[in-house]
Formats: C-alpha cells, sequence, structure tokens
C-alpha cells in the first residue's frame, strides 16, 4: 500500500514539474503542489465526463486556494457553471450558477487581467442569461459599454446586435438613456460592422446583423418628425458643419419614415459634403426627384456616376437622367442619356423601351402633314426599339399606327423603301405596312 502511495505521489509529482515547465503557479510547498494536482485531476476528469456536479467541490478548492493556478481553470469554471445554469430547474439555484459564472469572469480577469477577451465572453453569456430580466438591465447595458470601449473593432459578431437589442431593452424599461446616446451607440455599431465588413469575412451575415441593428434602433427611439424639424434642424442650420449632427438627423428621420421634410434634404447635403459617396448622392438625386426640383436631381445624379465604378448602378442613374430630360421636354437629351445606359449596361431593355415611347410621343411634334407615310415613320422607329426592349404589347400599338399599304401606294412608295425622318430624331427607317 506504501508502494502504491509513493508511485502515485511520484505521478502527481512528475505532473507538477511538467504544470510547472508551461506556466501553472503551483504552491512552492511539494505536497500541497502534491494535493493541488489530484484536484486538478479530479475535477477535469469529472468535467470531461460531463459529471459538472461533481467536478464542483474539486474546482472550488482550486479556486479558493490557488486562484493563481492557471487560467485554464477560469475557462473550465465558465464551462462547468454555465452548463450547470442551462440545465438547472430551480430558479433559485439556476441564478446561483449563473451568478457564480460571472464570478468566475471577473476572477480571470483579476488574477490574468486578459480583460477585453473576458469581457467579450461575459457580455454574450450574461445576455444570454438576463435579457429577459428587468432587474439585470442595467448592469447589461454597462457590461456591454465596457466591452465595446475595450475591445472597439474587435468585438464579437455576436454582440454587435445584442448590444443594440439591450439598449433597446434598457430604454423601454425606463433607463435613463437619451436618444442622441442611442444614436452615439448605434454610431459605433455601425462603424464596427463597416470596418468588419471591409475585411470581407462573413459579409452576409454582417449585412443580416446592420440589417437587424437598423429595426432595433427604430423599436428604440420613438421618432417624431416634427421634433426633428423643429427642434433639431434649426441646430443644423446654425452649424452645418456638425457632421454627427447632420448623421443623427438622416439616421432618426429615416427611422422613422420622415423622408419628406425639408431638414432630411439638408442633413443629406450636409454629410454628403464631408464624406460624399455613391449612396448618398444617390439619395439627395432621388429626393430632389421627387420633390421636382430636377436641376438638383441631375446635379446629383451626375456626383453620383462619378463615385461608382459599377457599370449596372450607372446605367440606372443614366436611365434616371433620361427620364427628367424627358419631362423637361427635352428629347434628344432625354435619347443620348438612354443610350448612356445601354453602353453601361446592354442588358437594359428598358433603356430601348424608353426610347420607344419618345419616338411614339413625337407624332405630333414632328408631322409635317406632306406626307402621311413620312409623318408615320415615327412609329416605326417606336416599333423597332419597342423590339429590342421585348416590348410585344408596345410593338403592337405601334404598328397600328403604321401606314395603309393604299397609302402608301398613294404616295408612290413601297414596302422597304428607307425614309428619313428628320425632326429632333435624324434617323433613317425602312417602310412598314399596318396589318
Amino acid at each position: 500500500m506504501k508502494v502504491k502511495i509513493l508511485t502515485l505521489a511520484l505521478i502527481l509529482l512528475g505532473i507538477t514539474e511538467m504544470f510547472a515547465q508551461s506556466g501553472w503557479n503551483f504552491p512552492d510547498n511539494e505536497k500541497d503542489s502534491i494535493y493541488t494536482n489530484e484536484k486538478i485531476v479530479l475535477y477535469s476528469d469529472m468535467m470531461k465526463l460531463g459529471n459538472y456536479k461533481q467536478s464542483l467541490p474539486h474546482l472550488q478548492w482550486i479556486l479558493f486556494n490557488v486562484p493563481s493556478l492557471n487560467s485554464s481553470i477560469y475557462i473550465n469554471g465558465a464551462k462547468i457553471f454555465e452548463s450547470l445554469a442551462e440545465t438547472e430547474k430551480d430558479p433559485a439555484q439556476k441564478r446561483v450558477y449563473q451568478d457564480s459564472t460571472m464570478m468566475i469572469y471577473d476572477l480571470r480577469i483579476k488574477y490574468f487581467n486578459e480583460e477585453a477577451e473576458v469581457m467579450n465572453r461575459k457580455s454574450y453569456t450574461a445576455y444570454g442569461f438576463f435579457k429577459d430580466d428587468k432587474s439585470k438591465y442595467q448592469e447589461l447595458y454597462e457590461m456591454y459599454k465596457k466591452t465595446f470601449e475595450l475591445n472597439g473593432n474587435d468585438v464579437w459578431d455576436q454582440n454587435l446586435l445584442s448590444y443594440m437589442d439591450v439598449v433597446r431593452r434598457y430604454k423601454l424599461t425606463g433607463g435613463t438613456i437619451p436618444d442622441t446616446e442611442v444614436l452615439d451607440i448605434y454610431d459605433e455599431i455601425m462603424s464596427i460592422v463597416d470596418t468588419k465588413m471591409s475585411l470581407d469575412k462573413n459579409v452576409d451575415r454582417l449585412e443580416r446583423i446592420a440589417d437587424n441593428v437598423d429595426k432595433l434602433l427604430a423599436a428604440t427611439i420613438q421618432v417624431d418628425c416634427d421634433f426633428i424639424q423643429n427642434t433639431l434642424g434649426p441646430k443644423l442650420q446654425q452649424n452645418p458643419d456638425d457632421l454627427k449632427l447632420a448623421k443623427n438627423i438622416f439616421k432618426l428621420a429615416f427611422a422613422g419614415k420622415c423622408m419628406e421634410i425639408p431638414i432630411f434634404l439638408e442633413a443629406i447635403k450636409n454629410i454628403y459634403k464631408k464624406e460624399p459617396n455613391y449612396g448618398m448622392a444617390k439619395l439627395i438625386g432621388d429626393r430632389s426627384y421627387v420633390s421636382k426640383d430636377y436641376e438638383m436631381a441631375l446635379k446629383y445624379y451626375d456626383e453620383a456616376i462619378r463615385n461608382t465604378d459599377e457599370n449596372i448602378k450607372q446605367a440606372e442613374l443614366y436611365l434616371n437622367q433620361a427620364n427628367i430630360y424627358s419631362i423637361l421636354d427635352n428629347k434628344p437629351k432625354a435619347r443620348h442619356m438612354a443610350y448612356q445606359a445601354i453602353d453601361k449596361d446592354p442588358a437594359k431593355k428598358e433603356a430601348y423601351n424608353f426610347i420607344g415611347n419618345l419616338y411614339f410621343s413625337s407624332y405630333d411634334d414632328c408631322k409635317k402633314g406632306v406626307n402621311e407615310v413620312e409623318d408615320r415613320a415615327v412609329f416605326i422607329a417606336a416599333y423597332e426599339m419597342y423590339r429590342k426592349a421585348g416590348n410585344y404589347d408596345a410593338m403592337n400599338r405601334a404598328k397600328e399606327q403604321f401606314p395603309a399599304m393604299e397609302t402608301i401606294f398613294t404616295y408612290n412608295m413601297e414596302l422597304g423603301d428607307p425614309i428619313r425622318i428628320g425632326c429632333w430624331i435624324n434617323e433613317s427607317v425602312g417602310i412598314q405596312r399596318r396589318d
């Protein structure tokens, strides 16, 4: 028996020496070191078998007697207490395990620092534990705030959405967070999302996170359009270089569907001056188009075109400009912009349809009243554009306006003869007849 005990002691002593060489802080006393090793073996073996309750007394002895032994005891300890909390049915005991998990994270920080990484883990675990417990919302809020301060762009992806949800829950249950602070937190989260997306990692997941963060913002702040226009609007007019205020107005107005108020457009323009980009320029163009400020719309569509290298996006913008020139009754310019759209994106069939409509509507403007076949050639030109667009209904409407066969004979002309269309169209077509 004494031989067995001696053998076990030697084995444990060997384990102790091995641990000592790999960063473990065992007691100086050999007897205490061996006993500590026994506790390590017992708690870790029980944990590996899933016997978390049986491992707990041995872990607790280590935590109490040798708290600076190794960070692994806190990593494993968090796993043990969290697992016990998940399976515990008694609410009181469940809370004991949950609070013990939080304490384990705090002790790991105390003895081994690693605060940023530990706070990432602690916040995520705490959110799962306490997201439905109103009494914990302030604590959760402060915990997440610290986590983001410590980690910046290294905050876990899964903590991005949960932070916004914590803010929502805390504020809507009486937490003293002003709307401006909510917006600051939203800005912080979205800035981190943008940075992470720029690294081209998990982009799809981050886009889903961003969409849900937007929805949580709208659910957190009660947006009043009059407040934005009449309270925040004058402040922006007094401080047009206040980029943060302009962005807050933009987000609040967007969340509250207040895009029609004048200050929304002004805020976008102020943002664009500081941070020019395709999206903002297009948005200004779109809002100006809706408000019938066509000169402004054309200007910012040009800005948007310059701010993107994507042909499909440029094609869309050119077609938007074509529509504006059509409204302004500048058909040559409208056609030119439509062809620009086709040049950028040959698959943009609606541009051909647009040109077809321009031709179809030009009969009264271009007819001379001398030769009906020549006058009706605009419909043949329209037909050809509709054909390229694949618009069969419009092709049929145009064909109904072709000259009749007897009319063609009347003017001593034949099918297929070329006709030059003057006016602004200035194209040649072959004569066709209606059915």
